[in-house]
This record gives C-alpha cells, structure tokens and sequence, in this order.
C-alpha cells in the first residue's frame, strides 16, 4: 500500500515538471521575444545594444532556435506524453536535435565574434564557450544513444543539454544576487553567472541519477510478479 501511495504522489510530482521548467524559462523567453521583435522591425522597447545592432543574424537565429527549443523541450520530461503520445515524442525530438544544435553553435558564435559584454570578464567568456560546446555534444551524444536504442543513455544527455539551454533562466535569479551585493564586480558577476549553469547540471545529474535508481528498483519488482507490472 505504501508503494503504491508513494509511486502515486511521484507520478503526481511528475505532471508538473514541464509546467515548472516552462516557468524557469518565461523570464528569458519573454526578453528574447521582445528583442526578436525589434530585430524585425517592431518597436523598440529593450535597452539598445550595440553589440547586436551591428550583427543581427546570429541573435535572430539564437532567439529564433532557443525559445522554441526551451518551451517544446519542458514537454519531452512528461512521462505521460512519452506513453500516450510516442510518435509526438519522436518527431518533437528530431526538430529539438536541430533547434538545440542551432541555439548552440549561434551561442558559440556569438561570444567568439561578438565584442565582449560590458561588465563581463574573461570567466563569464570562457563560461559561455563551455556551456555552448557541452549542450552541442551533449545532443549529439543523445542523439546517437537513441539511435543504437540506449534509452538511459539517450534521456541522461538530453536532460543535460536542456540543463544547460535553461542557464538564462537560472541566471535572472543568480544576477539578482549579484546585483544586490555591496561592491560586487567583474569576476563575482561572472561567478554568478557561472553558479546558474552549475546549478541547474547538478539538478539535472540528480533527477538522472533518481530515475536510475527507481529503474534499478523496479527490475526485482517485475522479477517477482512474474513480469507483470
């Protein structure tokens, strides 16, 4: 009875995580809205910045690839959408492969090519090409589990690129911090920075490492039912 109140509460749980990580990225969905709307032509109501006025292309291609892939990627994490709905999950997840290697690579050119951001140091550069190189391996690392069947393996490596593309929504938090200590400068600012992307691999190493073990769990269960679940 206990099992089953308690696989109950998890599955519960569970139906709100897309929800939650959607409201992670409604902060930086939003400001990006707003700056893809200027790019094209609407109104301006962002603070001007030089950098991308000069350069448009790719924070037109990063806007247009990482919005999509932050709010259609929360919904590849439902349990229940992965069950009822496979064939949604598999194309969901081809056009995710290329929007997420998209919003990677224009995140990498951007900070190679860009001038670097006022207030920002060396650390948040060296940050940035990090992050942007580990989400592009880590797609093609899931990519090709899947393709060889490796669910774990294939579901370990998406969670951590999707980690690493929901930084922007980490950091509105961490930049808060930041901004409201005494004193703080470049190489604190660039720590916070940092601490969003650290936190949200640690979050994301966690819940691959619970879902192991209830997978390891569930194996003797199945075992002495006799395969039935």
């Amino acid at each position: 009875m206990t099992t089953v109140l308690t696989t109950t509460h998890r599955a519960s749980a569970a139906r709100w995580v897309p929800f939650a990580l959607v409201a992670l990225s409604l902060i930086p969905v939003l400001t990006g809205s707003l700056r893809l709307g200027e790019l094209v032509g609407g109104p301006h109501v962002m603070p001007p910045n030089p950098r991308i006025d000069a350069s448009p292309v790719p924070v037109i291609v990063h806007l247009l690839s990482v919005i999509p892939y932050s709010i259609l990627g929360a919904f590849q994490f439902s349990a229940g959408l992965r069950r009822r709905l496979p064939g949604w999950h598999r194309a969901a997840g081809r056009l995710l492969v290329l929007l997420g290697l998209a919003a990677a690579f224009s995140g990498l050119w951007m900070t190679a090519f860009y001038p670097r951001q006022a207030g920002s140091g060396i650390l948040l550069y060296v940050f940035r090409l990090a992050v942007a190189t580990a989400m592009a391996v880590s797609i093609v690392l899931g990519f090709t589990a899947i393709r060889r069947r490796d669910i774990v393996r294939h579901r370990a490596w998406m969670t951590r690129a999707y980690a690493l593309a929901l930084g922007a929504g980490t950091q509105a938090f961490t930049g808060a911090i930041v901004a409201a200590l005494p004193g703080a400068g470049v190489v604190v600012h660039d720590l916070g920075m940092g601490a969003a992307w650290a936190t949200n691999l640690g979050v994301a190493e966690y819940a691959i490492r619970r879902g192991r073990g209830r997978a390891r769990s569930a194996r003797p269960a199945l075992l002495t039912s006799g395969g039935l679940p």
